[in-house]
């Protein structure tokens, strides 16, 4: 009788436990239902300034300076395009020859600041030569100043070494990069020290190390610091203004910056510049939707798995 009773609390427990974490879920999930519908919700809103540049650029005269504003096209037309080429056909540089420069520059700014910085921060970080700290806290302490402070020396540096209108004038002010080789140190120090020690007593060279070991843990921020770098250089206005006097060597952001200056109206050449101003951000849509993973687990830190 009394194990028949105790059988029956037991069971009544049980049921009342199960009850609770049922409810428990229920809540849970939704909870995760409403959370995911607001998210989305959020994701479209935020998406909306880039449906509105695509919309622009296809919108002809009329449907750009309607008021209120509409985000979305009505009679979708390629003529800004057109425009824009035609714009450049009867001057002496033609638009196709900033977008020319643009692509060489940004190709190879990413290209070698994502080496030096990689190669920086690898013996600062696994080569404790002397004064390695002071030569860090000195790449940090360059985070303090305004891009401003530095134009004038930056100026003065180019002059001298003799490379204003040229690919290196482009280059060279953006090879220094104290964000990117931080970046690069901190994902270096996650790499383990027995790691580097075992390939190097197996016969690997310093090179073979870096190179073969040291870059594919890293990739993360080898993708970041490569993304960071095309923005920078793809959207990048001062070295065409400072160091290019020759116009056939300026870049596609200044001719954007151009486009409509000096004109006698607010009318003519919008659809043009609207058309520039997808092509300017495109580039950086499309790179980053490729490497948005590698972004995420650099920001996240992951380290070594």
């Amino acid at each position: 009788m009394m194990a028949a009773t105790a059988h029956n609390r037991f069971t009544r427990l049980l049921a009342s436990v199960r009850l609770r974490r049922k409810s428990r879920l229920n809540r849970v999930d939704g909870f995760q239902k409403f959370l995911y519908v607001l998210l989305t919700l959020l994701g479209l809103f935020m998406i909306l300034p880039l449906i509105y540049i695509f919309n622009h650029a296809l919108k002809p005269y009329q449907e750009l300076f309607v008021y209120p504003p509409r985000i979305f096209v009505q009679e979708p037309t390629l003529q800004n395009f057109t425009e824009l080429f035609i714009v450049t056909s009867s001057s002496v540089v033609p638009v196709t020859r900033y977008l020319f420069n643009s692509i060489v520059t940004t190709g190879l700014a990413v290209l070698l600041v994502t080496i030096i910085s990689a190669m920086c921060a690898y013996p600062l970080s696994k080569h404790k030569f002397p004064g390695h700290r002071f030569l860090f806290a000195t790449i940090l302490l360059t985070l303090m100043f305004a891009p401003e402070t530095v134009g004038i020396p930056r100026y003065l540096v180019v002059s001298k070494l003799g490379i204003m209108n040229s690919y290196w004038g482009h280059l060279l002010p953006l090879l220094a990069a104290p964000v990117s080789v931080f970046m690069m140190k901190q994902f270096v120090d996650q790499v383990p020290n027995e790691l580097l020690e075992a390939a190097k007593m197996d016969g690997a060279r310093e090179f073979t190390v870096f190179y073969k070991i040291v870059i594919p843990m890293i990739m993360p921020a080898v993708a970041t610091v490569a993304i960071l770098t095309f923005q920078s250089a793809w959207g990048n206005l001062e070295t065409s203004r400072l160091f290019m006097q020759d116009e056939s060597m300026k870049t596609f952001p200044f001719f954007l910056s151009t486009l409509t200056n000096g004109l006698a109206n607010t009318v003519a050449r919008q659809g043009a510049a609207a058309a520039a101003a997808v092509i300017l951000f495109l580039p950086n849509f499309i790179i980053f939707l490729f490497f948005q993973r590698k972004v995420i687990a650099t920001m996240a830190h992951s380290g070594i798995k």
